[in-house]
């Protein structure tokens, strides 16, 4: 009896259970990047409609003055209040997650395309490495369900978009508060992200046939350059 053929779906549920397995069927299936970037994309802009649906607006307007420096509030607090207004931010946030996305995507896949040029040669082309950027973070979708459940069962509305990432190591570990230096820091790594790089490390072995250790730290790098740099600055 001849074996199923494996598809999109099967790869959707595979980068959680066996993302080798995952990652090694989607290399020469390319154009089934669609499937994961637009799930991505749908499920983190439909969490940022129904949050600015939901959250206490003038509360969080009032929490944006607030993080102003002391000696500056008075003269922001009119302009913030103008130019903050729900459909206007809410607009904003869908642009930027949808621009920020995709050009994320576009440097990630830059920089492993150049990467293998230099480290293993492998035959692989620019458009396969923007299918692999897409992949490793389809895991994203994680961070969003976690933030509609944190929605739901919040005992108010008045929560920070800050505070829907319950994933991050600021909510998890470091627990700054808005305007300390690290808040910004903990708030922009998350669990889903080191998840993330599990995943580019494991596909860059199977892809490249690099070994874990180079693949690793190629994954990693620029993750361990940015984050280690803020920190230094901080």
């Amino acid at each position: 009896m001849a074996e199923k053929s494996y598809t999109v779906f099967n790869a959707m549920v595979d980068i959680v259970a066996s993302p080798a397995k995952a990652l090694e069927e989607v290399k020469p299936n390319t154009k089934w990047l669609w499937w994961p970037l637009l799930i991505s994309l749908l499920l983190a802009c439909g969490m940022f409609i129904y949050y600015y649906s939901w959250v206490d607006f003038e509360w969080l307007v009032d929490e944006t003055i607030r993080q102003v420096p002391a000696e500056n509030r008075a003269a922001s607090e009119d302009a913030i209040r103008g130019f903050m207004k729900p459909n206007t931010q809410m607009m904003i946030t869908l642009a930027a997650v949808v621009v920020m996305s995709l050009m994320i995507y576009l440097v990630q896949s830059t920089y492993l395309h150049l990467a293998n040029k230099v480290t293993t040669g492998a035959d692989i082309g620019f458009g396969q490495w923007f299918s692999f950027s897409c992949w490793t973070a389809f895991v994203g979708i994680f961070g969003a369900l976690a933030a509609f459940i944190t929605m739901f069962v919040a005992y108010n509305n008045q929560m920070s978009p800050e505070g829907l990432q319950v994933l991050s190591m600021n909510n998890l570990f470091i627990h700054a508060s808005p305007g300390d230096p690290w808040f910004r820091w903990g708030s922009s790594l998350t669990l889903v992200n080191l998840w993330m790089l599990v995943l580019m490390s494991i596909g860059y072995k199977v892809w490249t046939g690099a070994s874990m250790v180079k693949s690793a730290i190629i994954a990693c790098l620029p993750w361990v350059l940015i984050f280690g740099i803020w920190a230094v600055m901080i």
